[in-house]
């Protein structure tokens, strides 16, 4: 008999941990709206999750702020119904805070570090070093960068500490709601910066590496209970799902260090 994979054992212990935390309920349908960062694992793990436990699971996919049709703030002010929210911890944090989530719900997910991206076939620069990375962003005839967490990074902070944002104003742009690397991609942008887990799922692009230490802002990706949420069991079902052994492989490959995490309260 061939012994137990660690991925088939994780997943077990994992969806042991779902039904202890829980408890077994009805098959339900689980409204998520979820942004960029954390989507390429959760595309995998979501059918193993349905698969288990014999719940549906509905997605919507945004922002996690930002002011665009499809930005998570801007679905729940119109009254778009969710379950549960997976988005940029402070983002989430900031919804609790205006009777959005479930106070004490929210659970941390995932570290996800800022990477750099080229097209297909491009020259890379170096990004190294902190000068490397300067280097290459005054080389660059066009730069690309997020609406969200790691774009306000590299708009607000990075470029004043490299000096550069008086350079950077007539070059660098911000893309709202379009995977940056979709824009790399078609050549509209020399560079661009991004998450490497939103990068890694684009075709057409290469993914240069990380921003080195100095540089580096770790985004955290977290999950919470929608105030108003139908299937909040469920929901919570799901979130400790994410937070378990059984997805740790997923997120890893897709570019992202998982969270030990207590689970949904």
């Amino acid at each position: 008999m061939q012994p137990i994979s660690t991925t088939f054992r994780n997943f077990a212990l994992g969806i042991l941990s779902v039904l202890l935390l829980t408890g077994v309920s009805d098959a339900a349908e689980v409204r998520v709206m979820i942004s960029g960062g954390l989507t390429g694992a959760y595309k995998t793990l979501v059918p193993e999750f349905e698969k288990a436990t014999g719940n549906k699971v509905l997605t919507e996919y945004g922002p996690s702020m930002g002011t665009t049709v499809n930005a998570i703030p801007v679905r729940l002010a119109r009254g778009e119904p969710a379950d549960v929210l997976i988005m940029v911890g402070y983002a989430l944090n900031d919804l609790a805070s205006k009777g959005k989530v479930v106070a004490g719900s929210q659970v941390d997910l995932t570290k996800s570090p800022i990477g750099v991206a080229v097209k297909s076939g491009a020259p890379k620069p170096d990004i190294s070093s902190v000068d490397a990375v300067k280097r290459a962003l005054l080389a660059a005839k066009t730069i690309a960068y997020s609406d969200s967490a790691s774009g306000v990074y590299v708009s607000t902070e990075m470029f004043d500490k490299l000096g550069i944002a008086d350079v950077m104003k007539d070059k660098a742009r911000k893309i709202p709601a379009t995977p940056v690397g979709e824009i790399v991609a078609h050549g509209e942008a020399e560079l661009g910066f991004q998450q490497i887990s939103e990068l890694k799922p684009v075709k057409g692009i290469d993914i240069v590496g990380p921003l080195p230490d100095e540089l580096q802002k770790i985004t955290i990706f977290s999950a919470g209970i929608a105030t108003g949420a139908k299937e909040p069991q469920a929901g919570r079902a799901l979130i400790n799902f994410l937070a378990s052994p059984a997805a740790r492989e997923a997120i890893i490959a897709s570019g992202m260090e998982p969270i030990a995490a207590g689970g949904a309260k």
